[in-house]
């Protein structure tokens, strides 16, 4: 049996595990339609020219962890941002662990999608936000939807600043040969509202596991979210993360991702920017080494007038990695006094890697400001040789050569302690002592 008609099979199996009262069951089974109909995405798609899931689909995957696991705190605390204090959200094989978690209702939500999906008092929010600006089209958004059942639940009340970080932690133990796992993230933020958000999903072992996720962002007039993501998974990890973000008048979004690991990694991100004088960020650091491939997927839509938005992706590839960004910037006739800037750099470290850069604008409006660009390259071979000149050995003048690089997109980390991390993968990844302080 291929594998998606075992997923249309088991969807009944799956139907047994929910309450059919739940306010979503009818956009499952809509959205099992859609997928049925247009099945996984294939490179005869132009927004998957470059990025084949064959060999991805090929596989047979549990799709319903057998038990839970529970792992102990020790084993997992580094990949937390244990010097703080956070509220966490853990799933181990899409199980919540409890155990690992620091959720709360105190003042704000930080929970579960399964419980906001079965209690009356989320209803209505439910009601209002779920699925409302996913791509229904999106055949691999449409599986998601169809399996919709756990996840993060995130919803900030009006004028409310979140005091802690929240962390959005999935783990895949190997218990399973291979596993595929769905998880659904909503999160609401409200008038005015504050919050930082870091998501991460991380094999504890090498296994085949493939993660098809979705997140919902609501920021409403005022709301200030910096959101996160941490993808150094191991190279038998594969990603498929779909992103979509709804803005309002004044809000602020800020979304950094950070690609340093995984066998093949796609990200889709999506800002709808539907009020005036709202400020989108989307920044990204690609460091991929031995057959790795990672595909940045965005789009920006200027719906609104005097609206900013700006986009960073530094990328450095090496031993037959490869990279991708198709980058779309559209700005409707009525966003006047648009300010939209789109830059994508590349490094290639040697000629085994490769990368597919497509930055795109389509205006409509007559008044606006909007720049895109992309570059494919090499080290400069003059800055290399005045750093060896100066006595510093090639292999740490590259490493300082390419840290510098990546280093803009680093300076707009809000948070100190994940820059230092972020740093110290970097460093890792590239093998070298930098020579400053982590």
């Amino acid at each position: 049996m291929e594998f998606k008609e075992k997923l249309l099979a088991s969807h009944l199996a799956f139907e047994e595990r929910i309450d059919f009262s739940d306010p979503v069951h009818q956009t499952r089974l809509e959205s099992l339609k859609t997928f049925e109909e247009k099945g996984f995405p294939s490179r005869k798609d132009e927004a998957w020219k470059y990025t084949s899931l064959n060999a991805v689909v090929r596989q047979d995957y549990a799709l319903f962890p057998k038990k839970e696991t529970t792992i102990q705190l020790k084993k997992v605390k580094k990949y937390f941002l244990y010097e703080i204090d956070t509220y966490k959200v853990v799933f181990i094989d899409g199980v919540y662990s409890p155990f690992l978690s620091d959720t709360t209702h105190d003042g704000l939500d930080v929970c579960l999608m399964s419980a906001a999906l079965s209690k009356a008092k989320y209803r209505k929010l439910i009601d209002t936000y779920f699925n409302k600006i996913t791509d229904k089209q999106d055949s691999l958004t449409a599986l998601n939807t169809s399996y919709t059942q756990e996840g993060a639940y995130v919803y900030i009340p009006k004028s409310v600043v979140a005091e802690k970080p929240i962390e959005i932690i999935h783990f895949s133990t190997g218990k399973e040969k291979a596993l595929w796992l769905q998880p659904r993230n909503l999160i609401v933020i409200d008038q005015n509202a504050q919050v930082q958000i870091l998501e991460r999903h991380q094999s504890l072992k090498e296994h085949v596991v493939v993660t098809n996720s979705v997140t919902e962002i609501y920021a409403h007039q005022d709301a200030f979210v910096d959101y996160y993501k941490i993808q150094n998974d191991l190279s038998t990890a594969s990603l498929i993360d779909n992103t979509y973000i709804s803005q309002e008048k004044n809000s602020n979004v800020r979304v950094h991702t950070f690609s340093l690991g995984g066998k093949l990694i796609r990200n889709n991100l999506n800002f709808y920017l539907k009020g005036e004088h709202c400020n989108s960020t989307l920044k990204g650091v690609t460091l991929l080494e031995d057959q790795q491939h990672v595909d940045h997927y965005t789009l920006v839509d200027h719906a609104s007038p005097n609206c900013e938005s700006h986009q960073d992706y530094k990328g450095v590839f090496s031993e037959g990695s490869k990279g991708v960004f198709n980058g779309k910037i559209l700005v409707d006739q009525i966003a006047q006094k648009t300010n939209a800037f789109q830059q994508n750099n590349n490094i290639l470290l040697d000629d085994k890697a490769t990368v597919n850069t497509k930055p795109q604008l389509e205006i409509f409006a007559d008044d606006v400001k909007c720049s895109h660009g992309c570059t494919v390259g090499q080290l400069d071979e003059d800055a290399l040789f005045y750093l060896r000149s100066r006595g510093i050995p090639k292999k740490e003048a590259k490493a300082l050569m390419t840290y510098a690089f990546a280093n803009n997109v680093l300076e707009s980390v809000e948070l100190p302690i994940l820059k230092k991390r972020i740093n110290k993968l970097i460093a890792k990844k590239l093998g070298v002592n930098l020579g400053f302080d982590l």
